[in-house]
């Protein structure tokens, strides 16, 4: 078994080019063929604990997967919504965004204890913690303007600001101990850290105590890195790098084979991003962005496992 798991890391992923991509399958390959196996809250699963990965945004470059097809303007919709300080699946549901709609569901709101007015409702997640932190959840209806901490204006003003520009304080948090149990699904992406360095280029670390690596990560490598260019552009900034911290790293094992297949991919180039800049970050919509040469492997289909 040793001399197994030793041939397959002797050789990276096949590239044709110097991908940040490449780190992504190599992360698939570690979890299938060394990952321990376990029974977690909705299923069997490979895991491993505590892994990084580096992508270069330079130039705008976006690390969206290319050995398959990533749905980047549903991921683009749903970081708008978390922008936007939103709480309410509904307004996801009527841009034929699905990915919230099984947490949103009256049964599994049931196996949180959990009971809103509006059936859309999710409580205080990603969009309230970024936008109104702590601020008493009445529902994804309620005004909470001026109400709470929010986080993501504080980063903008921080990184416009020439003397707090460089500061190691430029953090966003969305893990709210206080207001877990009012959430359907506690943040499986928790914080991200934001640095400048003096070539005037922004990095963004992020921290994932949970990454589903078959599904989800992909979308949050897309997710941060459009977020960290969307900060950059609006903060007269240069995107840098989005570094990426993984906790407990998992595979379901119904998405095993199809990940396989996917391995048997070569990557082509990123893709990389134009942002039309706005006034001021609660401006954007989807048409103020254009993904530019996105050249990728066809779909491939794993179940979302809530």
């Amino acid at each position: 078994m040793t001399r197994i798991v030793q041939n397959l890391f002797a050789k990276p992923v096949r590239t044709n080019f110097n991908s940040g991509e490449q780190q992504y399958l190599n992360l698939v390959k570690k979890v299938i063929y060394t990952g321990d196996k376990q029974w977690g809250r909705n299923g069997e699963i490979l895991s491993i604990f505590g892994e990084k990965m580096e992508f270069p945004l330079y130039n705008y470059k976006i690390p969206i997967l290319t050995t398959k097809k990533l749905a980047w303007k549903t991921c683009l919709k749903e970081l708008l919504w978390f922008i936007g300080g939103e709480t309410d699946n509904n307004k996801l549901s009527e841009q034929n965004v699905k990915i919230w709609n099984a947490n949103a569901s009256e049964e599994f709101k049931l196996s949180r204890n959990l009971k809103y007015t509006n059936p859309g409702d999710l409580g205080p997640i990603y969009g309230h913690q970024w936008r109104h932190f702590n601020a008493p959840y009445v529902g994804c209806d309620h005004d909470y303007t001026g109400k709470g901490v929010d986080q993501l204006q504080n980063v903008i003003d921080m990184l416009s600001d020439p003397k707090e520009l460089m500061s190691r304080r430029i953090y966003m948090s969305a893990w709210n101990p206080c207001q877990l149990n009012e959430m359907v699904l506690p943040p499986c992406h928790i914080s991200s850290h934001y640095r400048v360095n003096v070539n005037g280029e922004l990095s963004c670390a992020i921290y994932q105590r949970s990454g589903d690596v078959g599904l989800g990560v992909p979308f949050n490598i897309a997710s941060y890195s459009l977020l960290t260019c969307l900060i950059a552009k609006q903060c007269g900034l240069k995107p840098g790098r989005l570094i990426h911290f993984i906790g407990d790293a998992h595979i379901y094992s119904s998405h095993i084979e199809i990940l396989k297949e996917q391995l048997t991919r070569i990557p082509k180039e990123a893709p990389y991003v134009e942002i039309k800049k706005k006034q001021n970050i609660n401006s954007y919509t989807l048409e103020d962005f254009k993904l530019v040469d996105y050249k990728h492997h066809g779909p491939l289909k794993m179940s979302m496992i809530a």
